[in-house]
């Protein structure tokens, strides 16, 4: 269960389609729904993210700089084919990718500071490797990239965050 703070975040995101105010204003914000590992019960938690090109949008698992991570990691590690993430007004089927290529996680973590300077507080305060995950729109929900560009396969369509499926 959500705690009061992140209700409040969730009921005007989602009456606002995607936009929040108070210390969230102008702050790229989504809502992953995840699977509760051992509930099963669906779980929405309100994150920041940063745009990744065509990549996906990148979330930080910092769980406000505690050393533990974060309980929708957990819940993302053990249900990785039931996730949902709601941005502006459209909520999608997303898959997740923990990034490990060192160069690319250090590049994500200079960017997201640069935007967010309080991420270099939280991430020193972890005392742990903070995964950095990148959530893309499943293939069956983005439109067929291939008809717009021939060079792109199914592998590597670009991020189209357009096509709206129900909420879990």
């Amino acid at each position: 269960m959500s705690n009061a703070f992140n209700l409040r975040v969730i009921e005007e995101f989602r009456a606002n389609r995607g936009v929040v105010g108070g210390e969230f204003a102008g702050t790229d914000l989504l809502l992953l729904t995840t699977v509760g590992a051992r509930s099963g019960a669906p779980r929405t938690t309100p994150l920041v993210y940063l745009r990744h090109g065509d990549r996906g949008l990148a979330v930080f698992a910092l769980n406000g700089g505690d050393p533990a991570a974060p309980a929708w990691y957990h819940n993302l590690r053990a249900h990785p084919d039931r996730l949902t993430a709601e941005v502006g007004g459209g909520t999608y089927r997303v898959r997740a990718e923990e990034v490990a290529d060192g160069e690319e996680y250090e590049e994500l973590w200079r960017r997201q500071i640069a935007v967010e300077p309080e991420f270099a507080a939280f991430r020193a305060r972890a005392g742990r490797r903070v995964p950095v995950l990148l959530l893309r729109q499943e293939a069956s929900d983005a439109p067929d990239a291939s008809a717009a560009n021939p060079a792109a396969s199914a592998g590597s369509r670009p991020m189209v965050w357009a096509t709206r499926i129900p909420s879990m």
